[in-house]
């Protein structure tokens, strides 16, 4: 989990950014499975709608879970 003044440079994800790249995509949802606000991880408001479009896809095609059950 990415916090507040831990910020990800997007410009290095940028070229191997893909909905298929789950270790990539886990960088930016919380443990409980929710997908990190553009504050916490100091995106542009075009890159959070596309981190957020490519999570919700492997969601969809269950590469990600929807929300953690362990806890």
């Amino acid at each position: 989990m990415i916090t507040y003044n831990d910020k990800l440079p997007f410009q290095k994800i940028k070229n191997t950014l893909d909905y298929k790249d789950i270790d990539l995509l886990r960088k930016f949802i919380t443990d409980q499975g929710k997908i990190l606000s553009r504050r916490s991880t100091g995106l542009t408001s075009k890159e959070q709608k596309k981190i957020t479009k490519y999570i919700k896809r492997a969601r969809i095609l269950s590469l990600l879970p929807f929300c953690n059950k362990e806890s």
